[in-house]
């Protein structure tokens, strides 16, 4: 096995599926056996899931709420979906809990790095909700972080395109995948594969990302195993 300790990143979007809005239970129930399918190979798991499938805090701005603010129910969409997903993943067989930057028992405990650390040595998968608990920070830094904190060996960022390429392939037929990318290729490209400050964060910390599609049942299993399925970005 390739990976110890991950810290896998989640889109809300993903998790709409086949709808235009919320939670696709469907999809829902394929994450949490794909995540059980690599708990059974004793990976210790962090997760951290986006909130864009209910509310993003940047759109939320154009339309006239004060951004602060807007971050904030944003943050409080990445605990619904979190709540979510380890509702499957009980249902899975899993052992999982909810920890968030903000105080809010009793859905879920503090975040402190000693719990989290302490559930995955324990085997338990563990869901890092709320982001950093600040405005003007995506789920993207809060995952740079918290991958930083638990001392994971990797980023996954779990995506609905199975890696980083050149342009946009949904929208250029042209484009070309890399296998490898630097962090500094990505800046210099102006690729938007994270935004800047999570990039920053992992290239500072030796943080490697590894960028997959998710939405394909069996991917994550393959990268555990270390199948060169998406794009691995490094120093």
């Amino acid at each position: 096995m390739v990976f110890k300790r991950i810290l896998l990143k989640l889109s809300g979007e993903s998790l709409m599926g086949e709808k235009q809005y919320g939670i696709d239970e469907n999809r829902l129930s394929d994450y949490a056996s794909q995540i059980a399918e690599i708990v059974r190979l004793g990976v210790q798991i962090g997760i951290v899931i986006g909130g864009g499938n209910i509310f993003r805090g940047l759109s939320g701005t154009s339309k006239g709420f004060d951004r602060v603010q807007g971050d904030q129910m944003g943050m409080l969409a990445t605990v619904i979906n979190g709540l979510a997903l380890n509702s499957a993943l009980q249902a899975a067989g899993v052992k999982s809990r909810v920890l968030t930057a903000i105080r809010m028992e009793p859905v879920g405990e503090f975040y402190s790095k000693q719990k989290a650390v302490d559930a995955l040595e324990k085997g338990e998968v563990v869901i890092l909700s709320g982001g950093t608990g600040n405005p003007f920070f995506t789920t993207d830094t809060g995952s740079a972080l918290r991958a930083i904190e638990i001392e994971a060996d990797v980023m996954l960022k779990g995506t609905r395109v199975d890696g980083v390429y050149t342009a946009d392939p949904e929208k250029d037929p042209n484009a070309t995948k890399f296998d490898e990318i630097t962090y500094d290729e990505i800046y210099n490209r102006n690729l938007k594969v994270m935004d800047l400050t999570a990039t920053t964060m992992c290239k500072e910390n030796k943080m490697p990302i590894y960028v997959f599609d998710m939405d394909t049942p069996g991917n994550l299993k393959k990268v555990m195993l270390g199948e060169k399925i998406g794009t691995l970005v490094k120093a």
